[in-house]
């Protein structure tokens, strides 16, 4: 028995559900030819920052400053301007050039920003440079209580709709989960024209040195574990909005894929995994994936898509706050000694 890992993401046919996101890996052309060899079905490239493209950074000096009273002391945790903002932000372009002619797969581009300004104008460079599609990564924390969330949920609109306005290729947002209303949010950026949505990025917290009593950068990589969020909402998500689905955030393993489709994703991304366990992994999860299908009897990918989501499921509430109660409750039946 034969199965079919054919999926769809931001319109673009993939072989099959796996693709690897935003990371190191995708600054080499050999390690990109090594991941399609392994059956990797997309890439999306390392991310290009606003920091690196707008040198003088006025508007994001204005954006910054103007909801941090420590703004000078933040200034050390970016990298020296010598090795990062003024990087040639042309050799990104030139990159995804060099992929799209040594690899058959779709190469994705990605842009990192937060303000309003001239980085958003790279995103057509990206897409004449080859790119099939484009992942918009706004990636802000609120530190300021005045700021609202309406306020916070029209930026992320905003730079959208200008980003879209000046391409035609697919535009996908990369989102975090820290908004008073995800669901809602999701939902306006799919009015707004957002072709797909990825659920989700990674805010990077910061470590303590308790020794010098400094707050230094700390970097993780993800867990199986945390696919539960992605699930979560992906389930939520399924069948409301016509924007694609992916997920990511803790994807090692075939079942970690198989609950993600079954959720209602289109696609699941990797990084963390290729990073500690190379491309093989590609390999390996694809063959016990397509073993699982046909030890299961499933025939496609399509035909288990969503088939757990909210609106499919036999119990709804099992993503409500019901199951919250019903997860206490089980802390109460665990054996004499355990609690």
């Amino acid at each position: 028995m034969s199965v079919n890992l054919t999926t769809k993401y931001l319109g673009i046919n993939l072989k099959n559900p796996l693709v690897a996101s935003a990371s190191p890996l995708s600054r080499s052309v050999d390690s990109v030819r090594k991941l399609e060899d392994n059956g990797i079905s997309g890439i999306v490239m390392y991310s290009l920052f606003e920091e690196q493209i707008d040198r003088e950074k006025k508007s994001l000096d204005h954006f910054l400053t103007s909801h941090s009273e420590s703004y000078a002391e933040a200034l050390s945790y970016f990298p020296e301007p010598e090795s990062f903002i003024n990087l040639d932000a042309e050799e990104y372009l030139e990159q995804i050039q060099r992929l799209k002619k040594a690899t058959e797969i779709p190469v994705i581009g990605s842009l990192n920003g937060v303000s309003p300004g001239g980085w958003m104008n790279y995103a057509k460079k990206i897409q004449d440079a080859g790119a099939d599609a484009l992942e918009l990564n706004i990636y802000y924390i609120p530190t300021d209580p005045s700021m609202t969330s309406s306020v916070i949920e029209e930026m992320y609109l905003e730079d959208l709709k200008t980003v879209k306005k000046s391409v035609s290729i697919p535009v996908a947002m990369k989102l975090s989960p820290f908004f008073s209303s995800f669901a809602n949010m999701a939902v306006q950026l799919d009015e707004a024209g957002a072709d797909g949505l990825v659920l989700f990025n990674r805010f990077y917290e910061p470590d303590f040195d308790l020794e010098n009593l400094e707050v230094i950068p700390s970097l993780t990589l993800s867990t199986s574990f945390e696919t539960r969020l992605s699930i979560h909402w992906l389930a939520i998500l399924f069948g409301r909005v016509k924007a694609s689905l992916a997920g990511g955030r803790g994807v090692h393993g075939h079942e970690d894929v198989l609950k993600m489709i079954m959720a209602g994703a289109d696609i699941t991304m990797m990084a963390s995994v290729l990073l500690q366990r190379g491309p093989g992994v590609v390999l390996e999860i694809l063959k016990n994936l397509e073993n699982w299908l046909i030890e299961h009897e499933y025939k496609s990918i399509e035909q288990m898509k969503g088939s757990m989501s909210y609106k499919n499921v036999a119990e709804p509430a099992a993503f409500e706050r019901a199951n919250y109660m019903k997860t206490l409750q089980s802390l109460h039946d665990l054996p004499e000694g355990i609690h």
